[in-house]
């Protein structure tokens, strides 16, 4: 009985295996010995459809591994790029706090020394066109002038609020400004946050130097800070001219260290506030 029926059950699945591998054979056939066209299309609308649902069913668990790692890996890339902005955005945090404390230090040093900014003043914004640098000659172009309402006398300062040099001639279109570096320049300038007045003279190339008048015992040292004074009425006071590198010589702006400077519209009778 055992046997009767193991063999029923294999005559069964040995006529389901020809059965089922007749239909492609048919198919090839008709493909190959004789085709007819009308009984392949016939037979597409049936083959594939099932052929389809098959693959659907045998594929799944493909098509769920290839989904779930696609998701994966998305995951893992948003990971990777959420990390970086978070860096990205620290450095930006700490950038912000560092400019922070140096805005706070800045105030604070120009409140200690009296710098004042340039700011009350009109001024004008003009490009450096040429730089006559002649042995203890330190003059230069500007690309600026009476039509700009530029005139003799007015402040040229660098975009940092730094002291460059006056005005000495005026065209239409242009203005010659002497530098503080020139042999001919003399600043009436005080060590800021103190009361300790001097003049700076212009050494040419080499600089520029102040001797202190105010204090006969006052000696300079490296690290003071040199604003401008209003002893004379030519300058306004508390522009920052730059920090003294030993007794005498402070390092200060020199013509071909700018490009583009600003200009004050200064009223020699006004006073700095």
């Amino acid at each position: 009985m055992t046997k009767d029926k193991l063999s029923y059950k294999l005559i069964k699945i040995i006529k389901s295996a020809a059965a089922a591998l007749a239909v492609p054979l048919f198919i090839i056939y008709i493909m190959v010995a004789k085709p007819d066209y009308a009984i392949m299309n016939g037979l597409a609308h049936v083959v594939l459809p099932i052929a389809t649902v098959v693959g659907d069913i045998i594929t799944w668990p493909v098509r769920v591994l290839g989904n779930g790692a696609d998701w994966i890996r998305e995951t893992s890339n948003l990971r990777t790029e959420n990390e970086n902005l978070r860096k990205k955005l620290d450095a930006a945090l700490a950038n912000k706090y560092a400019c922070d404390i140096a805005i706070t230090e800045n105030q604070k040093l120009e409140h200690e020394i009296n710098v004042k900014r340039a700011s009350p003043y009109e001024s004008v914004i003009a490009d450096v066109i040429f730089d006559d640098s002649v042995f203890h000659r330190n003059t230069f172009l500007v690309n600026r002038g009476k039509k700009s309402g530029l005139e003799h006398g007015m402040v040229v300062i660098s975009f940092d609020n730094r002291l460059v040099g006056t005005i000495i001639d005026c065209g239409s279109q242009f203005c010659r400004v002497r530098a503080i570096t020139d042999s001919d320049s003399n600043v009436a300038v005080r060590v800021g946050g103190s009361g300790v007045s001097g003049f700076l003279q212009g050494n040419g190339k080499s600089g520029a130097s102040v001797g202190f008048f105010s204090d006969a015992q006052f000696v300079g040292r490296a690290g003071l800070k040199i604003i401008t004074s209003n002893i004379s009425g030519v300058l306004p006071s508390g522009i920052y001219i730059g920090e003294m590198i030993d007794e005498t010589k402070v390092d200060v702006l020199r013509p071909n260290q700018n490009s583009r400077v600003m200009i004050l519209k200064y009223n020699n009778m006004d006073s700095y506030k």
